[in-house]
């Protein structure tokens, strides 16, 4: 069993590494795009289904709280932190307005969406990207495979980190680290944190 692990981990880096350096200068310009939003005083939205809800959940704290060393807050949303108008909204207008309808009611022009899906196939998150355009607010998407859905409807002037990768859980992985990076990335370009 423990070289499967190994294994595991080898498949991991090697994802990583197959990856890294087609999506690094978009990784650099999402942060750029991060950065202009904050100094704009604009605040960023995130979303996502099952693990990458999870992973946009992680990304707001990192934000909100700090990722590496203190450091002033940064205004960041988890669309799916309210579960009492989470399960409102499924329960009347279906599972496809469960991002679209807060995106709505919060978005501004000049914020930005964050949407992370490690097929880029979700109804709703395709929903929220409309609604995001709707209110002009710009988006980053973190895709997997071929970009899906999502992949297709982005225009030109979003930013779409994809992870061309066949497995699910590289994806994740790969989707959490790029993550990372944007929170680093961050910290650096806004506070010369090292």
């Amino acid at each position: 069993m423990s070289q499967r692990v190994y294994n595991l981990f080898q498949r991991s880096i090697e994802a990583k590494m197959q990856v890294g350096e087609e999506l690094a200068p978009l990784i650099e310009a999402a942060a750029d795009r991060l950065v202009q939003t904050l100094l704009n005083e604009k605040k960023i939205l995130v979303c996502g289904n099952g693990p990458s809800s999870a992973m946009a959940q992680i990304f707001t704290s990192n934000l909100i709280d700090r990722f590496e060393k203190e450091r002033p807050s940064l205004p960041a949303i988890w669309l799916g932190s309210n579960m009492a108008s989470y399960t409102a909204i499924v329960a009347d207008a279906q599972h496809h307005d469960v991002y679209a309808k807060p995106l709505r009611a919060l978005g501004q022009e000049g914020d930005l969406l964050v949407v992370i899906s490690s097929s880029g196939n979700a109804g709703n998150l395709v929903q929220a990207i409309g609604a995001a355009r709707d209110r002009g607010v710009a988006i980053i998407a973190l895709t997997g495979r071929d970009g899906g859905d999502i992949g297709k409807s982005l225009d030109s002037g979003d930013i779409e980190l994809c992870a061309r990768v066949n497995s699910r859980s590289r994806v994740h992985e790969i989707h959490l680290l790029v993550l990372y990076c944007l929170c680093d990335l961050i910290d650096h370009k806004l506070f010369g944190i090292d």
